[in-house]
């Protein structure tokens, strides 16, 4: 029989190696299967970064930083490239996990489309969210992963009264990603969300004013009925006093207003 002292050490040896133990110790299928199954993820990561280094470049490093993205821990490897190696990955959960601990910049995006949504935990998401420092971290997460969770509006509305930049951008994201590709959520949703576009349209900072915009534009492209509620918020937020604010309604306003896009919106 294993004692609790063994089952710790060989515990505190999994998380060494960044696994979740509870997922991969079973007293019954033994130690050696369980270290098997370490050293073998332990291998898979590896020749992952492996891959991605040998994909990445200088010339992509210094592109990503000229668009704003943080180069310290990234390789320089084109999104397609990373998607198809994400083929080979796909609902891998713990690889998922596993790759985002690394803490490089393709690594974690990598780990963004090959984790399996039914899987994510609050705990994860909310930790995840928080160790965001660029803006594709950020959407591709969003747009990619956390839209999907059934608690995502929740956590959302709970990250866009977070003060950190991307945390709140992220809330925006999840929203703006919904409008886009859930057809299925009602119009409510987006009408009831509206109103933290107008009280966070005065946030200066880059990121989320852009975030703002991007959701007010996409739910206004949503449907007719939400182009008129779109257009509504947007003119109330043109009569706040901020430079952020008329920015975001001006050219929420002129997109929604333009002819071609008008063209495109459905009846709903």
């Amino acid at each position: 029989m294993l004692t609790t002292e063994f089952i710790l050490a060989i515990k505190k040896c999994c998380a060494a190696h960044k696994v979740f133990i509870d997922k991969y110790f079973e007293p019954v299928i033994g130690i050696k299967t369980c270290l098997e199954r370490i050293i073998n993820l332990e291998q898979i990561i590896n020749e992952i970064l492996e891959a991605l280094r040998k994909h990445g470049s200088e010339k992509n490093r210094t592109g990503m930083a000229r668009f704003g993205i943080t180069t310290d821990k990234a390789f320089g490897v084109n999104i397609p490239v990373i998607r198809n190696i994400a083929k080979v990955y796909k609902n891998e959960h713990e690889i998922a996990l596993a790759l985002w601990d690394t803490g490089f910049h393709e690594a974690r995006l990598l780990a963004v489309f090959i984790d399996n949504p039914k899987l994510v935990t609050k705990e994860q998401a909310n930790k995840w969210v928080a160790g965001f420092n660029s803006w594709d971290i950020c959407d591709q997460c969003c747009g990619n992963l956390f839209d999907k969770l059934p608690f995502a509006n929740k956590l959302a509305l709970e990250w866009i009264k977070d003060e950190r930049e991307y945390v709140r951008r992220a809330g925006f994201v999840v929203f703006t990603a919904q409008a886009v590709h859930d057809k299925k959520a009602p119009n409510k949703l987006f009408i009831d969300f509206l109103p933290y576009l107008e009280k966070y349209a005065t946030d200066e900072r880059n990121f989320v004013r852009k975030a703002v915009n991007w959701s007010l534009r996409q739910i206004g492209k949503r449907n007719t009925t939400l182009r008129i509620q779109a257009l509504e918020c947007a003119e109330r937020i043109s009569q706040i006093n901020s430079k952020a604010a008329r920015w975001i309604a001006a050219d929420a306003i002129r997109e929604l207003n333009n002819e071609k896009t008008i063209s495109r919106i459905k009846i709903g």
